[in-house]
């Protein structure tokens, strides 16, 4: 079924691994949870040989096991969880894989931008079946987190901070109240969760003051603050895992040179370190050099190279995909980068060899394209 999917939703992509879980799963059960904590966990972090078990449960998601564990603490309580943090350190992946491991469905979700109403998250209405039978619970069209709340499961949230304090306002009557009303309607007019129901909501913390919570909303909420991968094995980890998960799905048949998921590795830590050491917005690219924009550069190279190379990943293509993918802005980002090529790839090729030299021509000719 996942084969006829372009991206195939956590329940569906590890079904035969959930089932399984569910097979041995002799752990309490909170609510109408399909996994227990224990096996969550296990399903989200990966099985260890002290778990006795007679199959791997491959890691999903690379972080700190007190993170994981302390979500799926806070979705047995009678708060939501906020998963926070920055762009690209897995919020939304954790967010599904937790949704799918309690209830097998991690598709209710709400996206919060600047143009989510209320709407989005209680209800509207089919607008020709109100003309033609009038408003009815038949006419009503249920939100994702309404939906949730009627099947007692887990609903989503993303991106909570881009909604406008209306919504926002809406859901602390939702965390707290744990029902909805429907005024329209005289009889069958509240619908009311059902136990299992909670929150999974992610913010941004660069968005830090574009809508900010209030202090009513915080309280219903626990906060998982998921902290930058700094660690570059973890990293290393998580850049193969999706990387190995393209090529699957491509089926494309394409090595991963240890040497230049280093010489990748390498590029983002010294960028990083640069902008935490630049004095102003004009010395840092608008990147912010996450471990997703790692994936998407790497990517981006192999796909090239399967397409319109000769099937295998070289330097060049890698510093070509880096660059292309890193200037966002003309002029600054580019003087950014090229001073990084002049200033750290260029000694750094003649000191090491190897795959550098071949990573520092191609990032020259690419910056030189674009400016």
């Amino acid at each position: 079924m996942s084969d006829d999917m372009l991206r195939a939703p956590a329940e569906v992509k590890y079904a035969e691994e959930l089932d399984y879980l569910e097979s041995i799963d002799n752990g309490p059960k909170p609510f109408t949870w399909r996994l227990s904590p224990r096996m969550i966990r296990m399903f989200i972090l990966g099985s260890e040989r002290s778990d006795g078990i007679d199959r791997e449960i491959p890691q999903k998601w690379f972080g700190d096991r007190s993170f994981v564990e302390r979500a799926i603490v806070t979705l047995d309580s009678d708060r939501g969880l906020l998963l926070i943090g920055d762009p690209g350190t897995g919020k939304s992946w954790l967010a599904e894989l937790l949704a799918a491991a309690i209830c097998r469905n991690s598709t209710l979700v709400v996206q919060g931008t600047a143009g989510t109403t209320e709407d989005h998250i209680k209800y509207s209405w089919n607008v020709s079946m109100v003309i033609a039978k009038g408003q009815s619970r038949e006419s009503m069209i249920p939100s994702p987190i309404m939906t949730a709340m009627e099947r007692g499961v887990i609903g989503r949230f993303e991106e909570l901070t881009r909604s406008t304090s209306d919504v926002q306002d809406a859901l602390i009557s939702i965390l707290s109240e744990k029902y909805v009303s429907i005024p329209e309607l005289d009889d069958d007019n509240i619908v009311f969760a059902q136990p299992g129901f909670s929150i999974i909501a992610t913010a941004n913390s660069r968005d830090r003051g574009v809508n900010d919570l209030s202090s009513a909303l915080k309280r219903r909420f626990n906060f998982v603050r998921i902290p930058v991968v700094t660690n570059k094995k973890s990293e290393a980890e998580i850049v193969r895992f999706r990387t190995e998960e393209l090529l699957r799905r491509h089926q494309i048949e394409l090595d991963l040179p240890p040497t230049l998921l280093d010489i990748l590795l390498q590029s983002f830590a010294d960028l990083r370190s640069a902008a935490a050491s630049a004095t102003s917005d004009d010395e840092k690219l608008e990147s912010a050099l996450s471990t997703a924009e790692q994936i998407g550069v790497l990517e981006d190279a192999i796909l090239h190279s399967h397409f319109f190379g000769d099937r295998v990943l070289r330097a060049q293509t890698l510093a070509s995909s880096l660059v292309g993918s890193l200037a966002r802005r003309s002029p600054e980002d580019l003087a950014i980068l090229n001073k990084y090529w002049h200033g750290v790839v260029e000694p750094r090729s003649k000191k090491a060899g190897g795959e550098w030299p071949e990573f520092l021509e191609g990032g020259r000719e690419a910056i030189s394209t674009l400016s």
